[in-house]
């Protein structure tokens, strides 16, 4: 069986592919330091059906800590096949002021710290979780990987980083690594401060939905399974590829609220407010990479990953 160590393994995404991962045989070591950016309960909730199985090994440890290349960050890798880096600090409205220093930690030295214990190791292949905030404020779609980069908030600057560290450490090292670029992923154990998720809150609670910005905004949303299809064969992409996920439409976020609406069947009341520094206006993935590259095809709607994630969220 292959070791595959995942990052962030009790996160919303990471957990899901851990399972995915355990399901196609392979051994898998995962990593989390179970910060208290949201409930420990929901994480702990996430990685359980995955700490049940024999080939699953779960090490609680923040990398930044394990700075520079630890001897327990390296044991974790060694004789990994490859490195799936999904932690990071997320949310691009809480990445200003003062809290900026826990994004540069957790998404750019812990990323760094990532990689060298990949090449001390000698660990050939490493996944790295990005993102759409890469691109900030585009003004032609779909966003293709070759547009320039200008993230618009301090959470896209480091995301960006996190890239261009992982062509660092292909050009120089050898490491072969490959950057997925997503966008806007929903599901079951979509993270709490996460859209889809508090507006179903909002539904369950009968509270007013709270948009910011005129709801004219629009996302490609993607759905959390297709995002872990991509992951599994990510690494037999070139070294040094970017590639977009996303869910293959441009969707304003009025209309997805309205295709939620009709999942629960509830008339939600909506109040609007002024955007926020750092969301952008617009993405939409252009997928023709990832369909080159990883043979990618979107394979969930819009409507029926929201009545995954809604039948998920009333189960709690």
């Amino acid at each position: 069986m292959s070791h595959t160590v995942v990052t962030g393994a009790a996160g919303f995404i990471g957990s899901t592919l851990v399972e995915a991962l355990l399901a196609n045989g392979h051994e898998v070591v995962g990593i989390d330091a179970f910060t208290d950016f949201y409930a420990r309960s929901a994480k702990e909730a996430n990685i359980r059906p995955a700490t049940e199985h024999p080939a699953f090994e779960l090490v609680e440890s923040d990398l930044v800590e394990l700075l520079p290349a630890s001897s327990e960050l390296r044991g974790a890798l060694r004789g990994a096949s490859c490195v799936y880096h999904l932690a990071a600090q997320a949310g691009v409205r809480d990445s200003w002021g003062s809290s900026f220093r826990r994004y540069t930690d957790d998404n750019v030295l812990a990323t760094q710290a990532v990689l060298e214990a990949c090449v001390a190791e000698g660990v050939p292949k490493l996944v790295y979780a990005s993102s759409s905030s890469v691109y900030g404020d585009s003004p032609s779609f779909p966003l293709h990987e070759g547009a320039v980069c200008r993230p618009v908030s301090p959470y896209g600057v480091t995301k960006l980083a996190g890239e261009h560290l992982c062509g660092l450490y292909t050009k120089a090292h050898g490491l072969h690594t490959v950057a997925l670029r997503f966008f806007t992923v929903f599901g079951p154990r979509q993270r709490p401060d996460m859209a889809f998720h508090k507006f179903m809150r909002s539904l369950l609670d009968d509270s007013t939905i709270h948009v910011y910005g005129d709801g004219q905004q629009t996302r490609d949303f993607t759905f959390v399974d297709d995002i872990v299809a991509a992951l599994l064969v990510a690494p037999s992409a070139p070294a040094g590829s970017v590639i977009n996920v996303g869910g293959g439409h441009r969707v304003t976020l009025a209309h997805a609220i309205d295709v939620l609406a009709e999942v629960a069947g509830v008339r939600p009341r909506v109040e609007t407010h002024a955007s926020q520094a750092g969301d952008a206006r617009d993405t939409w993935a252009d997928l023709s990479r990832a369909q080159e590259l990883l043979g990618y095809a979107p394979s969930v709607s819009l409507r029926d990953g929201l009545a995954a994630e809604w039948s998920w969220l009333r189960r709690l």
